[in-house]
């Protein structure tokens, strides 16, 4: 009896630790992301409406903060400090002399010279467009002007401040400053009022009518032949320069590793995320007057700038963790000369500011100087300016026998559109209009016309147009993409089919309203048919085989996928959020009444992010938020039919990467159709551990339901409906993930 008696008190000494457990998992909160981004996600364009070309996009708001709102009064007076030597320790050295107008608002070095001839270890940045940045100095650990004011001013190797208490009885005891920042502030002069004028000063040193300004508002001829086509390749999937030097500034506030050979650990100093040798994006408005360029004034010649990239940047000489967008290219001569054009097509000194011929203190102004550059770029800007088309009624163009599209194109306006009849077209077409629409005749078999980039072009369309229409073609043979839309709004893509063109079949990026139906895409070695950085997208009776990603949602808000059949893919459709770039969220992804079959295509992507997609997987969601997953016949996918996981647990990124939230949350999969999925996993889930599945979850995110029945396979073998009650799931959520976290 005593021996009965002692292991009922185990047994329920057992019971009362597992109830004890599961009231502490329960109790304890299930973590979701760390803030929400929706308010501010960057998903989407940020083009101009109404506007003649897609290209016009909205500025951001000035850095500027409350307490310092620009006035006339404080821009001229912060345009006289920042001149002045006497904000030098030694009044010999003024903000200009490091930022000087004639040198591109830099100083022409490689690295800045600072007091006593003292060599800093980077180039000193332009100041042009410098009020759009939120993130300032090389490596980003100041977030506003008035803040970067003061470090130059009180750096012992910069002006060398030591007491700015000093400072300002210098400045007092100048009659002109003390009425000067009387009528600026109402504090009068004070140090913080020194930093808050040289801000509302930097502010105004505004560049924005560019010969690419005015092509971008509909004067077609301010841009040259040749920087036409280097816009083309500037913003074209082989060099992907607009994906980091995004209009209309033309930088970004991120931190990348491009791999210029350096011991400067750049972000990774002053952020504990920061990756090693990460540096901020700069503008290339006025990149023409700035050289030498990089952080550290390496490479002498914007020339060497895009050798440098061609060759790969530091993946040339096997550096790891370069970024994604750094892939490297070719160019031939040709090629290498327009992209330059285009560059010195972002040249605008227009609202350079008068240099002072004196200061109040009576100090010596910097000299003027000759910089030989004006003369080269002023030989590249020769279009001619003022002949913006006269409007007309919209017109039907229809490409004339022995013509280019690309001649067609170029005769149409706003609101017209050009027929293509069926042939065979060898061109890269180039369409900077908005309200324009480009549709082939087919043949009397049905047959579309064809665009072949035999191989050897990059591009067979590429738009920015908002109100853009494209369809009844067929595209083939591009080494890049088959067609691509950048930063515009209301996109149609309808009746395609798309060949091997290598990176993206159709690929809206950094758009607005979305819709591609009945394409049919195989053969890309990324993503058949692609929307990145989106908002509102539409993916419908579409066919996508034979690529190694069918159909990829990727940063992208408010998708529905449906009706599409996607089969003989390496994954069939991915909904993915990705760090490092402009769009922070993937969230609110209806993928309903698809066919998602056999998705067993080995993985023929070169380095990237698809390289790591395994072979056999039906519906991937990757840290995306908010999607439903209902009413598809998913089956035959060797690996998984639905996987979700976060960015973490996947193996996809270094989490020193991660500017993002990594984890899945409050999605919905039910009410689909599965059969003979996880029959035979990848190696690469394999080496995760896990099995083949219907369903694999990865444990992560809070809010994730999976209402199916009993013969579906999973992995846990237990999944979290939505019939469960809150204290449940969390309970089971924080158990689960205890134990993964301790299995590794």
């Amino acid at each position: 009896m005593s021996r009965i008696l002692k292991w009922l008190a185990i047994i329920l000494g057992i019971l009362l630790v597992l109830v004890l457990v599961v009231i502490v998992a329960s109790s304890a909160k299930a973590i979701g992301q760390d803030e929400d981004v929706r308010a501010n996600h960057g998903a989407g364009a940020s083009s101009v409406a109404p506007s003649y070309s897609g290209l016009q996009r909205e500025f951001p708001a000035l850095n500027e903060p409350a307490d310092n709102p620009t006035t006339a009064e404080r821009v001229a007076l912060g345009r006289l400090l920042f001149f002045d030597p006497v904000l030098s320790e030694n009044n010999d050295f003024a903000c200009a002399t490091c930022h000087h107008p004639d040198q591109g608002f830099s100083d022409g070095r490689a690295t800045a010279i600072g007091a006593h001839e003292t060599a800093l270890v980077r180039n000193a940045p332009t100041l042009w467009n410098v009020g759009y940045a939120k993130n300032l100095f090389w490596d980003g650990r100041l977030q506003s002007l008035e803040a970067q004011a003061e470090m130059p001013l009180t750096h012992p190797d910069e002006m060398g401040v030591i007491d700015t208490t000093s400072l300002v009885a210098d400045l007092q005891a100048i009659p002109e400053y003390q009425e000067l920042f009387a009528t600026a502030f109402n504090d009068g002069l004070t140090f913080d009022n020194v930093e808050r004028a040289l801000a509302a000063f930097q502010r105004s040193l505004i560049t924005n009518n560019s010969p690419f300004d005015q092509y971008a508002a509909g004067d077609f001829n301010a841009l040259t032949p040749a920087q036409r086509r280097g816009l083309a390749l500037f913003r074209s999937g082989a060099t992907r320069c607009f994906e980091c030097h995004t209009a209309p500034t033309f930088a970004t506030d991120t931190f990348r590793v491009i791999g210029v050979d350096s011991d400067d650990p750049g972000r990774a100093a002053i952020a504990d995320d920061g990756d090693f040798g990460a540096f901020k994006v700069p503008t290339l408005r006025n990149v023409a007057l700035t050289a030498p360029y990089m952080h550290d004034g390496s490479l002498a010649t914007l020339e060497e700038v895009l050798d440098f990239y061609a060759e790969g940047g530091g993946r040339a000489h096997g550096q790891e963790n370069i970024d994604v967008f750094v892939q490297g290219f070719e160019l031939n001569d040709q090629e290498k000369a327009d992209l330059l054009a285009f560059l010195m097509a972002l040249t605008d000194e227009s609202n350079m500011p008068d240099v002072p011929t004196a200061v109040p203190s009576g100090l010596p102004v910097v000299e003027r100087l000759d910089n030989p550059v004006r003369d080269v770029v002023a030989a590249a800007n020769i279009g001619h300016s003022g002949d913006t088309a006269v409007a007309r009624e919209a017109q039907t163009i229809v490409v004339q026998p022995g013509e280019s599209i690309q001649t067609a194109v170029d005769r149409a306006q706003p609101g017209d559109t050009v027929e293509i009849p069926y042939g065979v077209y060898h061109e890269r077409v180039v369409i900077d209009i908005s309200d324009f629409t480009l549709r082939g005749i087919p043949n009397e078999n049905g047959e579309f016309p064809i665009l072949d980039g035999e191989g050897n072009l990059s591009e067979g369309v590429i738009a920015s147009s908002n109100n853009f229409t494209i369809g009844n073609l067929h595209v083939r043979n591009y080494t890049d993409n088959g067609v691509i839309v950048e930063g515009s709004t209301n996109i149609r893509f309808h009746d395609l089919l798309v060949e091997f063109t290598g990176t993206y079949g159709v690929y809206p990026v950094q758009s607005t309203d979305v819709l591609v139906e009945r394409v049919e895409v195989t053969g890309t070695d990324d993503a058949g048919i692609y929307a990145g950085q989106c908002e509102n997208v539409i993916v419908r009776d579409s066919v996508a085989y034979g690529n190694v990603l069918g159909i990829e949602l990727e940063n992208t808000l408010n998708g529905e996928v449906y009706n599409n059949h996607v089969y003989d893919n390496t994954l069939g459709i991915l909904i993915v959020l990705l760090p490092q770039l402009t769009s922070k969220i993937s969230a609110d992804t209806y993928i309903h009444d698809n066919v998602i079959e056999a998705n067993n295509h080995e993985n023929f992507a070169p380095e990237g992010f698809a390289r790591i997609a395994p072979s056999g997987t039906g519906i991937l969601l990757l840290a995306t938020d908010n999607a439903e997953v209902t009413a598809n016949t998913i089956t035959g996918n060797k690996t998984v039919g639905v996987a979700v996981f976060s960015s973490t647990r996947s193996g996809a990124f270094d989490t020193s990467e991660l500017d993002i939230g990594p984890t899945p949350e409050n999605n919905h999969i039910h009410g689909n159709t599965y059969e003979n999925n996880g029959y035979d996993p990848d190696p690469s889930t394999k080496d995760l551990g896990i099995p083949g599945a219907d369903i694999i979850w990865d444990g992560t995110g809070v809010g994730n339901h999976f209402d199916e029945d009993n013969t579906v396979s999973t992995f846990p073998p237990i999944l979290p409906t939505s019939s469960w009650p809150d204290w449940l799931y969390r309970s089971y959520f924080n158990i689960l993930n205890f134990a993964i976290e301790r299995m590794g």
